[in-house]
């Protein structure tokens, strides 16, 4: 089956019936989470059980914090829609994924429209790039409070190991994560290293990866976004470790195995950023392809998503859905 012609699959029947019970690899995922309350595991089920994905224990997530991020016009000019929040809650909704995440703005703008219709994750912390920042921190621009008012499931929070302000970060996102535990929220973690210490290639490099993968379940994240490893090696001491122990990293899925390995032997969800925006769809699908078949819980795509116009968007995601609900290869 072409994975470009597929339709987003069916949402199991108890779902589409009003109600479910969680599936057993979802209550397996919940099983690792032992020290959360009942309403923080009720959320991480929210993401779980929500969309075309639903029950299957993979994510599609739609990420658009570009704005702030990049600035509107490189973020959205290619694609107008892309100005009104309210086109991001649709794209998300329609091509079934788990969950939609943005900065406080765009949340505010669709979260009444939208009540209910998809789980949110407020991003709580962005950065701009007005200035070039050798050692980059965000600032934080919501709060658990915020998120409670806006009907959302979890928070999302940006860290930079390997910034010279890295520390300062991860002492923000102890104490943030610990209020959203307190009011049964989950806890996404953006682990993007970058800094002054970090060559360019080395942001990507499969032991730099793995290692912000697991500071982030360190710092408390029950769901972990990194981007997906190169076979660089940036430490010259890790490169002595891989290559004593002969860790596999050849391949996508050898990396993405390493990546979800480096993550509590795989009892915390990891999924993989799509990146900047490419123009050839069957190369994000095969990172989509390497990702399920190195045991990756699936994918955040922004750019490569609301950047193409709805119809191109839809038929993207829903051949990324396919990909990992099994119903395309």
């Amino acid at each position: 089956m072409n994975p470009e012609t597929v339709l987003a699959p069916k949402a199991p029947a108890a779902q589409a019936a009003g109600g479910h019970r969680s599936s057993e690899r979802v209550r397996e995922i919940l099983s690792w989470y032992g020290s959360d309350s009942p309403g923080t595991k009720a959320n991480i089920a929210r993401l779980l059980n929500h969309g075309a994905l639903a029950g299957t224990g993979k994510l599609v997530i739609l990420p658009v914090d570009q704005g702030f991020e990049h600035g509107p016009a490189r973020s959205f000019s290619s694609n107008p829609a892309g100005y009104d929040p309210r086109f991001h809650f649709e794209l998300a909704i329609e091509a079934g994924c788990n969950a939609y995440a943005a900065p406080l703005g765009f949340i505010e703008a669709g979260a009444a429209e939208f009540a209910g219709e998809i789980p949110l994750i407020l991003k709580v912390n962005n950065h701009d790039v007005l200035h070039d920042e050798k050692d980059p921190i965000s600032a934080v621009t919501g709060s658990v409070s915020d998120a409670l008012r806006l009907g959302c499931c979890a928070i999302g929070f940006t860290i930079y190991p390997g910034s010279t302000h890295a520390q300062k970060m991860y002492e923000q996102i102890r104490a943030m994560a610990e209020e959203a535990k307190r009011f049964g929220l989950a806890v996404v973690i953006w682990s993007y290293p970058r800094g002054s210490g970090i060559s360019k290639a080395g942001e990507t490099g499969i032991d730099v990866v793995a290692y912000a993968a697991h500071i982030a379940a360190q710092l408390g994240g029950h769901v972990l976004k990194v981007k997906l490893p190169t076979e660089h090696i940036e430490q010259e001491e890790a490169r002595k470790a891989y290559e004593k122990n002969a860790i596999p990293v050849a391949t996508l899925a050898d990396r993405v195995r390493h990546v979800v390995q480096s993550s509590f032997d795989g009892r915390r969800i990891v999924i993989f950023s799509g990146g900047a925006k490419k123009d050839n769809d069957e190369e994000i699908l095969n990172e989509a392809r390497g990702i399920r078949d190195g045991g990756g819980f699936g994918s955040i795509i922004g750019r490569n998503s609301f950047q193409r116009k709805k119809p191109e968007a839809l038929k993207l995601l829903r051949g990324v859905i396919a990909i990992y609900s099994g119903t395309a290869r």
